[in-house]
């Protein structure tokens, strides 16, 4: 096999720019070293002085203004014309070959029934995100969110402790609870009904482990969180995480698609190609599972 082929105008490109460039940079770098060896100090000189040293008032020369000039244009050239941005790419060819996999992946699995998911996403689970949650969702004893808890209750509760970061929404972070009300801080049965009230109300799951909890967290939410996410919890049009979808398969979807920088690390974003829809659905489907 042939690592550089002749007949690639690409690789023609290349190899007479770097000829070009070689052959300038020995006749400019010569003609310097003639100077050097031949020439005296003369010239007019700037007005500083540091300590009897100063400097002469030098244009930039000739061979290099050229070089620039050149190699300008050639770019120019080279980006726009010989080798425009839309054309032929290696890496342009792979991206296409991914995009055609992906559909046929997408045609295959859209009636995958509720089974299939979770195996499915149990498989995507162990290849992407067990080396920092752990086999067992667990989280690696605080090395990433313990995925048990997430997008439930208890998940609810440890945000209000903590906080929460790294989503992007237009209102910024959310403090931990001790920084908005003291009061709820320092009552674990609040923060339970908090977590009851949206879970219940505000978020499509519409269950709760905390059922006669839900009547005081409404008030609670209200005075304490609403102020961001809106009565309705749906985040004001964009400007806070809508707390309608967590705990879903949306939910999931979304964190996937943003990224999250946590307190503990940051979690890259899978989109632009690296998980299918239904992969990104495969996995909500096992974290939310029995299984899981």
């Amino acid at each position: 096999m042939e690592w550089f082929n002749l007949s690639d105008s690409v690789n023609q490109l290349a190899l007479i720019g770097a000829i070009l460039i070689l052959a300038l940079t020995i006749f400019i770098a010569g003609s310097y070293i003639r100077k050097m060896k031949n020439s005296k100090a003369e010239g007019e000189l700037t007005s500083e002085d540091w300590d009897g040293i100063k400097e002469f008032k030098n244009d930039i020369p000739v061979g290099w203004g050229l070089v620039y000039l050149v190699l300008i244009i050639w770019a120019l050239w080279y980006w726009f014309v010989g080798y425009p941005l839309n054309s032929y790419s290696q890496i342009g060819e792979y991206n296409q070959e991914v995009k055609a996999y992906n559909a046929k992946f997408e045609e295959q699995w859209k009636d995958a029934d509720t089974e299939i998911l979770v195996k499915m996403g149990q498989n995507l689970f162990l290849v992407q995100c067990s080396q920092c949650h752990g086999i067992t969702t667990e989280g690696i004893n605080g090395v990433a969110a313990n995925l048990l808890d997430w997008g439930r209750e208890e998940g609810i509760i440890l945000t209000m402790k903590i906080g929460s970061k790294g989503l992007d929404y237009p209102l910024g972070e959310m403090p931990p609870i001790n920084q908005l009300s003291p009061e709820v801080a320092n009552d674990e049965e609040s923060q339970k009904a908090i977590a009851a009230y949206i879970m219940a109300e505000i978020s499509d799951v519409k269950k709760t482990k905390y059922p006669d909890l839900v009547q005081r967290g409404k008030d609670l939410y209200i005075a304490t969180c609403s102020a961001c996410h809106g009565e309705d919890g749906k985040g004001m049009g964009g400007l806070a995480p809508d707390l309608s979808k967590y705990g879903t398969i949306t939910f999931v979807a979304e964190v996937l698609e943003k990224g999250k920088k946590g307190h503990i690390g940051n979690m890259p974003s899978f989109k632009n190609q690296m998980l299918t829809d239904i992969q990104k659905e495969a996995l909500g489907y096992f974290i939310y599972s029995d299984k899981n």
